[in-house]
C-alpha cells in the first residue's frame, strides 16, 4: 500500500472520527442538559441514547482499521495479531446492525400508514449484517495467508539446514 493511499486513507478516518465525536458530544450535551424540545410525536431521548451507541461501534470500527492499516504498512498484517483487530471490527459492525435494527423497531410505530419505510429499514439492517459476513471471508483469506507464511517460513528454515 503506497504512502498516498495509506494517507488518504487516514485522513478519511480521521475525519470521520471527529465528526462522531462531535455529534456524540452534541448528542450527550442534549441528553445531559435537558434542552431536548421532544414533543412525544417520536422518542427523541431512545434515538439519541441509540445513535451515540452507534456512534461508539463505527469509533471502534474506524481503529480497527486505523490499526490494521498500520499493520499494512509495516507488512505485519499476515500474522496472528491482525486477527484480534479484525475480530473486533466484525464484532463492530455486528453492533452497527444490531443498533439499526433497535433504530428500526423504534422508528416502526411511527410508520403505520407507510410500513415500507420499516422494511426498508431492515434491509439496510440485513445489509449491514451482510458486510459483517464479507469481512468474516476476509478473515478466512487472511488465515489461509498466515498459514501459507508459516508453512513457507516452516520449509525454509528446513531448507537452511539441508544447504
Amino acid at each position: 500500500m503506497g504512502k498516498l493511499t495509506v494517507g488518504a486513507l487516514r485522513a478519511v478516518l480521521v475525519v470521520v472520527f471527529a465528526g462522531t465525536v462531535f455529534v456524540q458530544a452534541g448528542l450527550v450535551w442534549t441528553l445531559v442538559s435537558g434542552n431536548d424540545p421532544e414533543d412525544g410525536t417520536i422518542p427523541l431521548t431512545a434515538l439519541r441514547v441509540i445513535t451515540i451507541l452507534g456512534m461508539v461501534s463505527a469509533q471502534v470500527a474506524l481503529y480497527c482499521v486505523w490499526r490494521l492499516v498500520a499493520m499494512v504498512r509495516r507488512g505485519t498484517v499476515f500474522s496472528h495479531a491482525a486477527f484480534r483487530y479484525v475480530d473486533v471490527l466484525i464484532g463492530a459492525i455486528v453492533a452497527a446492525a444490531l443498533v439499526w435494527f433497535a433504530v428500526t423497531a423504534v422508528n416502526a410505530p411511527g410508520q403505520r400508514e407507510d410500513p415500507g419505510v420499516s422494511v426498508i429499514m431492515a434491509g439496510i439492517g440485513v445489509a449491514i449484517l451482510g458486510v459483517a459476513l464479507m469481512v468474516l471471508v476476509l478473515r478466512m483469506l487472511l488465515a489461509q495467508a498466515v498459514a501459507r507464511d508459516v508453512e513457507a517460513s516452516r520449509m525454509r528454515a528446513e531448507l537452511d539446514e539441508v544447504i
